[in-house]
């Protein structure tokens, strides 16, 4: 099949015991079939990142490090992204933050889908995330799924749950925030 569009899920947390990957995973299964698009995983624990080790300011687009170009180029082959990210003390995580800060063009001008997750479901934590979006000029689409669980089964899992068992009350709304990133793509303002 031909995908019109290509879209990234990121997988905002690289702790050693997390559930981001199979709560990623869930995202992109609910997601496939909904839009013109190809959904592909994309883990920031595989990109190593260093903090704040490029010369230049992002806004320039020119990197000295090659995993820095590697990231760049990985990020504009993209047409849009769906973050998954836990809430951490009320934010989201410092890898997240900092992938994002590595670049700057590449993001521009993309639809973006907030998910997240945790004990309080992340409100928080996508509300942080949509104003750094914004400095980014990608457009959040409206409904950011907050994904509730229960602290003891953050803690006890050890990245082992069932996320279409323990969200499976979340699906509607992230079925929404879906059909907004589709609208969003195939919004003439786009192109």
């Amino acid at each position: 099949m031909i995908h019109a569009f290509e879209v990234f899920i990121i997988i905002g947390s690289v702790r050693p015991r997390r559930i981001c990957p199979k709560v990623a995973a869930w995202v992109g299964d609910v997601g496939r079939g909904m839009g013109p698009w190809a959904l592909d995983l994309v883990d920031l624990r595989d990109w190593s990142l260093p903090m704040d080790d490029e010369p230049e300011m992002p806004q320039h687009g020119v990197y000295a490090n090659a995993r820095t170009r590697d990231w760049s180029a990985k990020i504009a082959a993209a047409d849009a992204m769906v973050f998954v990210t836990p809430q951490y003390n009320w934010g989201y995580p410092a890898a997240l933050k900092n992938a994002l800060d590595h670049l700057y063009t590449e993001w521009a001008g993309k639809p973006a889908l907030i998910v997240t997750y945790g004990g309080h479901g992340g409100g928080k934590c996508a509300a942080q995330l949509r104003e750094v979006l914004n400095g980014l000029r990608m457009a959040a689409v409206p409904t950011m799924p907050a994904l509730v669980l229960a602290r003891h089964r953050i803690e006890a899992n050890a990245g082992e749950i069932e996320p279409a068992v323990e969200f499976a009350q979340h699906r509607p709304v992230l079925e929404e925030a879906f059909a907004e990133l589709a609208a969003a793509l195939r919004s003439p303002a786009r192109h």
